[in-house]
């Protein structure tokens, strides 16, 4: 982290994050470097609006995570000094406004800490998928005789797989990596990267349709635009091969929930999923009883060192700021409609 700025200036720091969730983000170690560098203002209660606005005023910056309110003009009509808003996530849309970065206030996230984490989990959900250990975790939890819970589809190996990412992302590179290095080959859809990357990744660069037609897992990377909103509906999963499966650690913004359903309920495809329209989902959600379908709850960042990652970024951002050093992670607002 960035040496400490003079301690004559006590600048004053808020963080907008439950006690349950600062136990996770910041560690004893990085908790104390920001005591020493600032005069921190807690706020437990932190989806309250009152209470964040009545911290605000005389804060350089402010550390928000999931749930704060929105920092729009009626909170910033409080907030005289901020210079900094540190999100110790990586979807900041919901979090700030426009107003933010016209007022010349810095916004970062700390979304890169994620993608290992996310990329690993995606990895297991893959293969799960291609070893349908799902289909018979549920067979076996459902009371079924032992023959009849060892029947499946087909099983596969990742090794000489045909595996298809959507998006070149960050996480999705993490994946690339990973699924390369046991073995499959990757195709990928973007068009943003370029072949010299797509050479570089060791992948081939291909449309949705050829990517849709010919792997055996399909893994969401994708961001979350205006262009990619439920990008794979019912003509896309048509195309998928019997028995193949959809993994989606990204956003449910991406697919089109309804159409997946359909498509599960005839138990054509597998898929495992992180993410889904009504969060949490719901109780009777016909997800929960289709054996072809693995579930979490949108948990794929939530390991110890993810968290822990998160925090320390967010305070290194901080700290930053109040030695005089430009952020690292910094959002601009033309990106803001990408970090959702």
């Amino acid at each position: 982290m960035p040496g400490s700025p003079d301690p004559a200036d006590r600048s004053r720091v808020v963080v907008a994050v439950p006690p349950d969730l600062r136990a996770q983000f910041f560690t004893a170690e990085v908790w104390r470097e920001l005591e020493q560098a600032a005069e921190l203002t807690v706020v437990d209660d932190h989806s309250d609006r009152a209470a964040v606005a009545a911290a605000l005023p005389g804060a350089r910056a402010l550390v928000t995570s999931w749930r704060a309110p929105r920092v729009d003009s009626e909170l910033l009509s409080h907030a005289d000094r901020l210079e900094l808003v540190a999100h110790t996530g990586s979807a900041v849309a919901p979090y700030v406004t426009e107003e933010v970065f016209r007022r010349g206030i810095l916004v970062t996230q700390a979304g890169d800490e994620m993608a290992r984490p996310v990329a690993e989990v995606a990895l297991a959900f893959t293969l799960s998928l291609l070893h349908r250990v799902h289909r018979f975790d549920h067979a076996l939890r459902g009371g079924q005789e032992w023959a009849a819970a060892s029947e499946a589809p087909p099983r596969h190996e990742i090794h000489g797989s045909d595996i298809g990412v959507i998006g070149a992302s960050r996480t999705g590179r993490a994946y690339i990596a990973l699924v390369r290095a046991m073995g499959a080959r990757v195709g990928v859809t973007d068009p943003y990267l370029s072949d010299a990357d797509a050479e570089a990744l060791g992948v081939e660069s291909v449309p949705l349709e050829t990517l849709l037609s010919r792997s055996r897992i399909v893994a969401v990377h994708a961001p979350v635009t205006e262009e990619t909103h439920r990008m794979i509906g019912a003509e896309q999963l048509a195309l998928m091969p019997d028995g193949a499966g959809l993994v989606n650690t990204a956003r449910s913004w991406l697919v089109d929930e309804d159409a997946l359903l359909a498509e599960l309920a005839r138990g054509r495809l597998d898929a495992a999923i992180d993410v889904f329209d009504d969060e949490p989902l719901p109780t009777g959600h016909p997800f929960r009883s289709l054996p072809n379908v693995l579930l979490t709850p949108h948990q794929a960042a939530g390991s110890v060192e993810c968290r822990q990652r998160l925090g320390a970024s967010a305070v290194d951002e901080v700290l930053r700021l109040l030695a005089g050093h430009p952020p690292v992670h910094a959002v601009s607002a033309d990106a803001l409609a990408r970090l959702h």
